[in-house]
């Protein structure tokens, strides 16, 4: 009996480590890791000099062209303006950011950060670090002084990326200021109101880190390759708190996901199931076209979940095949069918066959054989970021999920090591 009980363990310690989605746990074949990341747009067969082109073309439109949603005020600083709603957001500046350090554009980069850090970052008080997620940038004056959590969220991992690719002695130490949002978050506890960005309970980040909005969340804020690179380059004492998220994220998109669309509500609770909001009924909405891009992102980069991963970019790309390539609109109740309450954008509450969903749904197909004839990839290749027939026009935010989609398309969105050029 003893004898059988040791070969049992023998055998049970000769085992490779998985993790909770049964891959092997020295497994590390992911971008991040081989540094290699793909280019559907050659794979589709688009020339390089034509796929720098179109990428060239998509951030002049949005940073210089006459349609530019990117503004240089006070000689060395810069905000990126929602132009439909008139406000300066942190999802839009802490975008630029992404982009800039992305293609490598310190100037810019530096200018987006020195208008957050004057306008929109508190720097003393309850708040002290967080941003406010929405400033009027003619007045400078905050339109609402709380967070939206998924600001803080790319304000710190574009801060890391920069750190990694440009040092921290060239006027400005990014690491030092991710590292204080980042200790700023761990100071607060909710004793004022106000908490850490991540529920520290659940392990998942909130929607605000304030009041009731703590303990519920949006889906689309659940970005697991950030918190993989926030393990990694933070450096500051909670990494196991941090992969515990990004795998907390990836268990979380697998209950917020309807199991035959893909499709997911705007806000959920924790568990995943919807969350009502007193402003809104719930449905998938402008925020949820965020998703299929993130788990992307998180599939090329770290490939710690790819089997369902797979399964929901076959699921989701395929819901929109049938409603057809040229006609699937831009809001859905998650099991495909039409929300009685639309959300309006710009003025117009209609649905649309919007550039920012036909743009993330492409990002899809980097996952393996999810869309052997490239069809969503040609779809996108095609697009233009121009005025609808009616008149709507959306350089915001249609525009930065097409310049996004095209970076994760063309191999240009990348975890940036330090050392990379």
């Amino acid at each position: 009996m003893v004898r059988t009980f040791c070969c049992f363990i023998t055998v049970f310690l000769l085992l490779p480590a998985t993790n909770i989605f049964g891959q092997q746990t020295d497994e590390k074949q992911g971008a991040y890791y081989t540094g290699e990341y793909p280019n559907l747009f050659t794979e589709a067969g688009y020339a390089q000099k034509d796929i720098d082109a179109k990428l060239e073309k998509a951030y002049h439109d949005l940073f210089e062209g006459p349609n530019r949603i990117y503004f240089e005020v006070e000689d060395s600083l810069a905000y990126v303006s929602d132009i439909k709603n008139n406000d300066a957001r942190t999802e839009g500046l802490s975008y630029g950011l992404m982009v800039a350090v992305q293609l490598d554009k310190k100037e810019v980069f530096d200018k987006l950060w020195r208008w957050s850090k004057k306008y929109m970052q508190h720097q003393s008080g309850q708040r002290e670090a967080y941003f406010a997620w929405s400033v009027n940038p003619e007045t400078n004056r905050l339109n609402s002084p709380g967070s939206a959590s998924d600001g803080e969220l790319y304000f710190v991992t574009s801060l890391l990326f920069a750190s990694n690719r440009w040092g921290n002695d060239t006027g400005i130490d990014y690491y030092a200021e991710a590292r204080r949002i980042l200790d700023a978050m761990w100071e607060k506890d909710g004793s004022n109101r106000v908490n850490h960005i991540i529920n520290v309970e659940h392990k998942q980040i909130s929607f605000v880190p304030e009041g009731d909005g703590y303990n519920w969340t949006d889906p689309s804020y659940h970005v697991p390759a950030f918190m993989e690179v926030w393990a990694d380059f933070a450096n500051d004492g909670h990494e196991q708190f941090y992969r515990d998220c990004a795998d907390t994220a990836r268990v979380f998109l697998h209950r917020a996901c309807h199991p035959v669309t893909g499709l997911n509500y705007d806000y959920a609770n924790f568990d995943g199931s919807k969350h009502d909001a007193r402003w809104m009924p719930q449905a998938f909405r402008y925020d949820s076209w965020r998703v299929p891009m993130n788990i992307t992102m998180d599939y090329i980069w770290f490939g710690k979940d790819k089997n369902w991963q797979e399964d929901y970019a076959g699921r989701f790309q395929g819901f929109l095949r049938a409603q057809g390539m040229n006609d699937f609109v831009d809001q859905y109740n998650p099991d495909g069918t039409e929300p009685e309450w639309i959300l309006q954008a710009g003025g117009f509450r209609k649905l649309r066959h919007s550039l920012g969903l036909i743009s993330t749904s492409a990002t899809l197909s980097m996952v393996d054989d999810v869309d052997p004839d490239f069809d969503f990839v040609h779809k996108l290749w095609n697009a233009k970021l121009e005025p609808y027939g009616d008149g709507y026009f959306d350089p915001y935010y249609d525009g930065l999920l097409y310049l996004f989609s095209l970076m994760h398309l063309s191999g240009n969105y990348q975890a940036i090591l330090p050392g990379q050029q």
